[in-house]
């Protein structure tokens, strides 16, 4: 099932167990992990894509490696908030991987995730070519833990 609002996501999921966070690219996909107890998010891997059928098994063999109960996708929203043809292309992705990957997905705004990740690379003086190869997995991560905070903060405070 996938959810827009992450009030729904962590409605749909158990206690405890790992998410993973995706940032979707066109070229790759980072993916971020967290610890079962959903506190804090490790960036993990980048995947090139390929085709879909062998980008969802890469992503199936991660979920079932990692046991995990959630999937976040970043949605590269325009900045005034509008989605455009690569917001539709996440949401694409979303619904043809839910048929392979029968876990909850929900969608959380990417906007300057990149940015981010670029920033603390920078800071850590990561060479040119390192950041490169990190990049998207990086981003993954900042977009994981935005939803991680989230959901860390329903829990305690009952949500808004």
């Amino acid at each position: 099932m996938i959810h827009d609002r992450i009030e729904d996501f962590l409605a749909t999921l158990p206690r405890t167990g790992a998410l993973a966070g995706l940032d979707l690219g066109t070229k790759t996909v980072g993916v971020a992990v967290s610890d079962g107890l959903r506190r804090i998010a490790t960036p993990l891997l980048t995947v090139r894509r390929t085709k879909f059928t062998e980008d969802a098994a890469k992503l199936k063999a991660i979920a079932a490696e990692r046991r995990l109960v959630g999937i976040v996708l970043g949605l590269p929203r325009n900045m005034d908030g509008s989605e455009g043809p690569r917001a539709q292309s996440t949401r694409a992705f979303a619904r043809n991987l839910v048929q392979v990957l029968p876990l909850p997905v929900g969608f959380w705004d990417e906007r300057l995730s990149t940015v981010a990740a670029e920033r603390a690379l920078l800071e850590a003086d990561t060479s040119r070519k390192r950041r490169a190869e990190v990049i998207d997995h990086v981003a993954a991560g900042y977009i994981l833990q935005g939803v991680l905070d989230r959901l860390d903060w329903l829990g305690r405070e009952g949500g808004a």
